[in-house]
């Protein structure tokens, strides 16, 4: 690479969701140069596109970081799996595929977070239908005229049919669908693909401009460190660098040391570097950069570059608790899948119609309700799998059952995300502090105690539910406290690393522990933002992708009108 290509306009880390959008649409003026940095791979893999490949993706060095977390006493000591997408499309290469918003009560806790009524529901669905191409066609709920894909589901399962009835007999009503505000209801979700092919993010912004001569992609290229210096006079003198979380600062970005075939090397960016590595990586990159917390940056031996404590604290996550039970008179995938003639006339099916249990996110079916009557909107989320093993990554059980898997939408439990070396191919500590609120405790025996209501419900009896796990002599508080703890597991749903809050015109936040303001300037150093999940103040209760979608969205757009 020559010397005068490695500077830039805006430098972007991360291909993964946020940055494939953010990639489109800061590269859409011609004069604008666009470096996007990705550390894995091309997304040019069979398994990444058929969607039942999550099963080779989930766990593979060739598509996922596979970070592990802290052995957590929520889990009774036990450390997880903690995937993250290493691939262009980063988590939407392996993901669910399930398109969900979130709901209003969600988008209302921003608002209060930030004062910034740019995150309120009614503006956050505007730009979710400005996003999206709808299967069902353009509607006060919809848009067509996006990029993002979002399809029904081409496969059924009676057992899944008769799993909404039973929790229509317990007072979650069937719906049409999630994504309205009050997700309340059971209903098949909506997913991420076209025509029974997963449909990344890559897929939606990436591909179709990824020629563009303003725009230069490096893939297998590790970012190293975020560079900084003292704050020039151009760009003291430039009022956009200067507002909000800018205002006031004393230093500013202008590139990154990366490692590229091996060689290192400082790219430079004229007017802004993004960070979109996600809620793992982000604090971490910021950290071995010597930003964050100066007692943690001093221990890791890295020169303190700027105070910010809240860098890597606020982890949360949707902690999902897989129920089991087996059952009779139906198929589920555990059998289809071991009986080798099933398997071929699933392939064929896939081959030639792209339908059929192939075409399967992890899970079809969904339903929200309160835990309680206490909750103010649905708290409580069921991934209701035709399928059933013994934990992620291991082989089918040889007998047909369900996964009725439950968590907890809104978690009071915060762990964080912490660097343990100076080294930055050293993977961080990631401590989720699963259950570790009386609360989380209470909505996880809550959770259980309402699967196995569900079923034990009229609608289920022709198939002779039995239920496996957590097993049914567990009945107490405690054995099922207990139970949370050894059948818990990350539903793959971290944000809040460097959350977005309250700052004012002089650059002070109301919250010391706010890392961005509103727009995502990183409080302190100008022309540095961060725009993936990280930046949630509080989770969305529901899949956290289409979210990310929305922030990349918006402050693209604020971008642009700036410039």
């Amino acid at each position: 690479m020559e010397q005068k290509n490695l500077e830039f306009d805006t430098i972007i880390v991360g291909a993964g969701s946020a940055g494939c959008l953010l990639a489109n649409r800061l590269s859409a003026d011609p004069n604008h140069r666009v470096l996007l940095v990705e550390a894995g791979g091309q997304d040019d893999w069979i398994w990444i596109k058929i969607p039942v490949g999550y099963l080779y993706t989930i766990a593979n060095p060739r598509t996922d970081w596979c970070f592990k977390t802290e052995p957590d006493p929520g889990l009774n000591g036990r450390s997880i799996h903690y995937a993250r997408g290493r691939v262009l499309g980063g988590c939407s290469s392996i993901n669910a595929m399930i398109y969900m918003r979130g709901q209003k009560s969600d988008y209302d806790l921003w608002n209060q977070a930030t004062n910034d009524p740019t995150w309120n529901w009614g503006s956050a669905l505007e730009t979710y239908k400005s996003i999206e191409n709808y299967f069902g066609g353009e509607n006060e709920w919809h848009g067509t005229k996006g990029e993002i894909r979002v399809e029904y589901p081409r496969v059924s399962w009676p057992i899944l049919d008769a799993w909404r009835d039973a929790a229509d007999e317990n007072g979650i009503p069937k719906i049409e669908e999630f994504n309205r505000g009050d997700n309340e209801g059971c209903a098949y979700f909506h997913m991420n693909q076209k025509k029974g092919v997963r449909w990344s993010m890559s897929d939606s912004f990436l591909k179709p401009i990824q020629n563009r001569k303003n725009l230069t992609i490096m893939t297998k290229t590790q970012v190293l460190k975020v560079l900084t210096r003292q704050k020039t006079d151009e760009t003291k003198q430039n009022q956009k660098y200067n507002e909000r979380g800018w205002a006031n600062s004393k230093i500013e970005t202008y590139g990154l040391e990366i490692l590229n075939q091996k060689q290192k090397l400082n790219v430079i960016a004229k007017e802004q570097v993004i960070l979109s590595c996600g809620a793992v990586s982000t604090p971490h990159l910021l950290q071995v950069s010597g930003i964050g917390s100066k007692e943690l940056i001093n221990k890791i031996n890295v020169e303190h570059v700027h105070e910010l404590p809240g860098v890597g604290e606020n982890l949360q996550d949707h902690l999902q608790i897989r129920t089991v039970y087996k059952v009779s008179n139906c198929k589920t995938v555990n059998t289809m899948y071991k009986n080798i003639f099933s398997r071929m006339m699933m392939g064929l099916e896939y081959l030639f119609f792209r339908t059929g249990p192939l075409t399967m996110p992890p899970s079809t079916l969904g339903a929200f309700t309160k835990s309680d009557e206490s909750q103010q909107s649905a708290n409580l989320e069921w991934h209701v799998q035709p399928l059933s093993l013994p934990k992620f990554g291991e082989n089918l059980h040889s007998f047909n059952a369900i996964t009725p898997s439950v968590c907890n939408l809104r978690p009071t439990s915060r762990g964080y995300i912490h660097a343990k070396s100076s080294n930055p191919f050293e993977y961080p500590k990631i401590m989720c502090n699963y259950l570790s609120t009386k609360e989380d405790l209470d909505v996880a025996v809550s959770g259980l105690k309402k699967t196995r209501s569900i079923m034990k419900s009229n609608a289920l009896k022709p198939f002779a539910p039995e239920e496996m796990l957590p097993g049914p002599n567990l009945n107490s508080e405690t054995e099922l406290q207990n139970a949370a703890r050894d059948l818990g597991t990350t539903i793959f749903h971290p944000v809040g690393t460097c959350a977005m809050g309250e700052v004012d015109v002089n650059g002070n936040a109301k919250d010391p522990m706010t890392v961005l303001d509103s727009e995502c300037r990183l409080r302190g150093i100008s022309k540095l933002r961060v725009i993936d999940a990280s930046v949630m103040p509080s989770i969305t209760s529901g899949n956290t992708n289409a979210p990310v979608m929305l922030i990349a969205e918006t402050i693209a757009k604020k971008i642009l009108r700036k410039n």
